[in-house]
């Protein structure tokens, strides 16, 4: 978890200030780190574990501390409310007492203005706590996840009405950890090569059945990122089921060597990089997005890789290609490990405005493929409307396009994130964050 001190408990109570008042988890984060002075890199691995924490169990630290009299709706600063989390956290998730939190919450600071003193804070660590008693009724289930794994109400309903009670504990659970960090493989089929590179090195790794490629790191030292392997390029950060995503490019039975791929929601260029390796230097991959900036990151990343077959025509010429990958817009709730802010910023209202878009852009680019040309429509969220049902509603307006099952000759392994004709990768069954994919085929003629 790294190392805590004053300077990292203040940039990760500053994170979480300028989380409440509205700002993404991941640039408030940025912002404070690079504005703290002389802290080590053991801290700022704190600073970035504490500052996620604070997010991920809001819930249940609100509802110790409403326990102890401090609700907060009672507070007369947001600065004070970020103090209580910290302070909680450090008690019911690190197991640590006054001795150790005082010296990091004390004043003067760590952040100002504020009005609670010091002898309120050690009562909020000192003071027992008593369990509350197990809420009674039909929704009891639902009260009892929802605090447990810090999720809002109306989330944890519609995903219990999707999933049954086992399944959704342990998604929630694993949405409510720090998720661990997955690489893929490169090139293709040399996951063996690079474990064996990886050990010379002294640096502990291990494979991940589910995808090909994967891998996941056991040193928490995060030397890997200054490892040879990792400077060769031999290694790219990736989630296991944004590389089944990728997977479920491959039309059945054949490869994407020499094809030409759109990649029209390129993002970062995650997917774009997993996509240019099986097409090979014979293929092409044609990257966009409607992010300017999230594009330019894409062109960075694909200049370190030295990946000459990756372009970024504007606009991106479907009618040219072979398969289009769609990753589109979100909620995010497969995500929320990684960013566990975006729980309390989702309402139902979003997820319909998200529908909305997703259905439009998927019938946008139907519109421009060819004959046989295949659309893989892909999302990083667990709820049906924004995956099966915008789908079905496709198929159901476009008769030229059928429904193409994913993972069809896929080793057995594999198959563990295949769900009837989709790709569905829910943690923890397949490890990281929780993936959706489908693969539809414009019918010839």
């Amino acid at each position: 978890m790294g190392r805590p001190s004053r300077r990292a408990a203040t940039a990760a109570i500053e994170t979480h200030i300028a989380v409440l008042k509205g700002d993404p988890l991941k640039a408030a984060l940025a912002t404070a780190l690079r504005e703290a002075e002389g802290l080590g890199g053991q801290e700022r691995r704190f600073v970035a574990l504490a500052a996620r924490e604070l997010s991920r169990h809001t819930r249940l630290l609100d509802l110790a501390a409403r326990q102890l009299g401090h609700s907060p709706g009672k507070h007369a600063l947001t600065e004070d409310t970020a103090l209580v989390r910290y302070a909680l956290w450090r008690r019911l998730f690190c197991g640590e007492g006054w001795t150790r939190i005082g010296p990091e919450v004390k004043l003067p600071g760590p952040v100002r203005p504020r009005t609670l003193h010091d002898a309120v804070l050690e009562g909020l660590v000192t003071k027992p706590l008593v369990e509350p008693a197990a809420p009674e009724g039909p929704e009891a289930i639902v009260e009892r996840l929802a605090t447990r794994y810090s999720f809002p109400g109306w989330l944890t309903q519609r995903l219990a009405q999707v999933y049954p009670e086992g399944t959704l504990a342990g998604l929630m659970a694993s949405l409510d950890d720090e998720p661990s960090l997955h690489f893929r493989a490169r090139p293709p089929g040399t996951r063996d090569a690079v474990l064996a590179a990886l050990a010379e090195e002294g640096v502990a790794a291990e494979a991940v059945a589910c995808a090909p490629d994967a891998l996941r790191v056991a040193d928490a030292s995060h030397r890997i990122f200054e490892s040879k392997t990792m400077k060769a390029r031999r290694l790219q950060v990736q989630d296991v089921g944004s590389q089944l995503i990728v997977l479920a490019c491959l039309p059945p039975g054949t490869t994407l060597t020499g094809l030409t791929v759109a990649d029209v929601c390129a993002g970062a260029g995650g997917k774009t990089l997993g996509l240019a390796d099986l097409v090979g230097a014979k293929g092409k991959v044609l990257a966009g997005d409607r992010s300017k900036r999230r594009l330019s990151d894409a062109r960075e990343r694909v200049r370190e890789f030295g990946l000459k077959q990756v372009t970024f025509p504007h606009p991106v010429p479907l009618d040219a290609v072979d398969v289009v990958l769609v990753d589109a817009p979100c909620s995010g709730t497969g995500s929320l490990a990684r960013e566990p802010d975006q729980k309390w910023k989702l309402s139902a209202k979003a997820i319909t405005e998200f529908q909305a878009t997703q259905s439009a852009l998927l019938a946008e680019v139907a519109a421009q493929v060819k004959p046989g040309a295949r659309i893989v429509y892909a999302t990083c969220s667990v709820l049906p409307e924004e995956n099966d049902t915008v789908v079905e509603r496709f198929l159901a307006k476009h008769p030229d396009f059928a429904l193409e099952p994913v993972g069809e000759g896929w080793a057995p392994e594999l198959q563990v994130g295949v769900d009837g004709p989709y790709l569905r990768a829910l943690p923890p069954r397949v490890p990281g964050g929780g993936f959706f994919a489908a693969r539809l085929v414009r019918k010839a003629g």
